[in-house]
Parts: C-alpha cells; sequence; structure tokens
C-alpha cells in the first residue's frame, strides 16, 4: 500500500486583533479561526508595535480605538511613521463622523462600528485582504510588474508607487486607486468605481445615494498631498465635475517636458 502524503491546508491570511477588552478579542478570534484566518491577538496597542515592528507578517490588523496606553489612532499613526502599510480596519463604538476622517487620514482602510453582525466584518476584511492581491496577480498574469507613465513608476508586484525615482508613501488602498486611474490611459474613472476599490463592489455606505462621494474625495485629497510632498507641481490626477477623476500626464498638463 502507497502511502498517500499527507495535505496541509495553510490559512489564507494572518489577521492582528489589537483591543483590551479580552472577551471581544477572543470572541472574534475564534470566528476568524472559523473562517479559515490565522490569528494573533494583543490586548494594547503596545505589544501589537512590538509585534508589527520586528517584522512579524500580517495581513491585516482589526484595531480598537480606545484602549489604556496607547489608543489605536497612536497606534496607526506610529505604523505609518515606521512605514509599516498593513492594512488597518478599526473596529469601534465611537459612529462619529470625526473619528472616522482621522481614522482615513492616517491611512486606515476601513472603519467599522463593533456592533455590525460577524458576516458584515468577514465581508469587509475579505474585500480589503484579496482585493489588492487580486489586482497583483492580474497584472502578473499580464506580465506587467513594472507600469511607467511619465515620471510615474508603480511596481505592481510590491504594490509600490514612485514618482520622479522617489518612493510616494501610498497605502494599498491608494495604490490600487492611482494604478486604476493610470491604467485608463486618459479615461475618466467615475467616484463610484474609485469607491468599489475602497470598500468593494457595489457596497452602500454615505448619506443619500451620492454619500461616497464624500470619502473618494478625501482618498484623493491625501494622494495628492502624497505626490506635492515630492513635486510641489504634481498635477497628475484631475477631477472631471460631478462624475469622478482623471490622470492627466503632468508633462502634457504642465506644458512641461
Amino acid at each position: 500500500m502507497v502511502a498517500q502524503p499527507v495535505v496541509v491546508e495553510r490559512p489564507r491570511f494572518r489577521i492582528a486583533i489589537v483591543d483590551d477588552d479580552d472577551l471581544f478579542r477572543e470572541s472574534l478570534g475564534l470566528n476568524l479561526a472559523e473562517e479559515g484566518y490565522e490569528v494573533v491577538d494583543f490586548p494594547n496597542g503596545e505589544s501589537a508595535l512590538d509585534y508589527l515592528v520586528s517584522g512579524e507578517p500580517a495581513e491585516a490588523v482589526l484595531l480598537d480605538w480606545r484602549m489604556p496606553g496607547l489608543d489605536g489612532l497612536a497606534v496607526l499613526r506610529r505604523m505609518r511613521e515606521c512605514r509599516i502599510q498593513t492594512p488597518v480596519i478599526f473596529l469601534t463604538v465611537l459612529s462619529d463622523e470625526i473619528y472616522e476622517e482621522a481614522a482615513l487620514k492616517w491611512g486606515a482602510v476601513d472603519f467599522i462600528d463593533k456592533s455590525r453582525r460577524l458576516p458584515i466584518i468577514l465581508q469587509r476584511l475579505k474585500i480589503i485582504t484579496e482585493g489588492v492581491k487580486n489586482l497583483a496577480a492580474e497584472t502578473e498574469t499580464k506580465g506587467e510588474k513594472r507600469f511607467t507613465r511619465g515620471p510615474l513608476e508603480l511596481r505592481t508586484d510590491i504594490s509600490r508607487a514612485f514618482w520622479k525615482e522617489q518612493q510616494v508613501d501610498l497605502t494599498l488602498t491608494e495604490f490600487a486607486i492611482v494604478y486604476c486611474l493610470v491604467s485608463q490611459e486618459g479615461g475618466d474613472v467615475s467616484y463610484r468605481q474609485i469607491y468599489d476599490i475602497v470598500r468593494g463592489k457595489d457596497f452602500v455606505a454615505g448619506y443619500g445615494p451620492e454619500g461616497f462621494r464624500a470619502n473618494v474625495r478625501s482618498f484623493i485629497k491625501r494622494i495628492r498631498k502624497k505626490f506635492r510632498e515630492i513635486d510641489s507641481e504634481f498635477e497628475g490626477i484631475e477631477n472631471y465635475p460631478g462624475y469622478g477623476y482623471r490622470w492627466h500626464d503632468s508633462a502634457e498638463h504642465n506644458g512641461k517636458s
């Protein structure tokens, strides 16, 4: 009898949960494990930062806002200052829009009320952990690891953007938005198309049927700011009033060679 090889199914993604509520952390961790995720959890921001700064992997961080010591926003700021671009999802009871704006300003990719049911959290988590990876897989299929357009270079294998040979510190979501705009080759991209990249196709959010536009504008504003920190004359992202945005080659837009 020939022995059959043992096939070990590996978890799809490793998720870090950071929350000072032991019961919530344990319950969510067990639920995610049942869905096939590998989970590491931390009772405070300091221990989570030690883990991430040491180079240990995580595909996403589920982060509480209110914690003793370092709160969630402080943890996110420290991560970005250390150039740790792991996607961060805030899980919090703070529903005021000002908190969501602060989280997005520092590069969080989502902001979810803790009272939402597990399927909602799983849906968002799947969108975030798999969305940009699918983009990389798509470009890999096309044989594209470097995408250049004028002074812009996009490295799709490592999700990094360079402008005039200097790295632009984009989050994974921001990188995906820039790639979408650039790959249109002069075409216009609607607010809804961009929002689909951020939250997932046909996700409903915001106030009223067009409420998501404010969220898209915030993302575009942050992306422009990051490019302008390198090049004060950057004008590569142009608004198409009432519809969305387009990528405009700066050399043509500014009449420069």
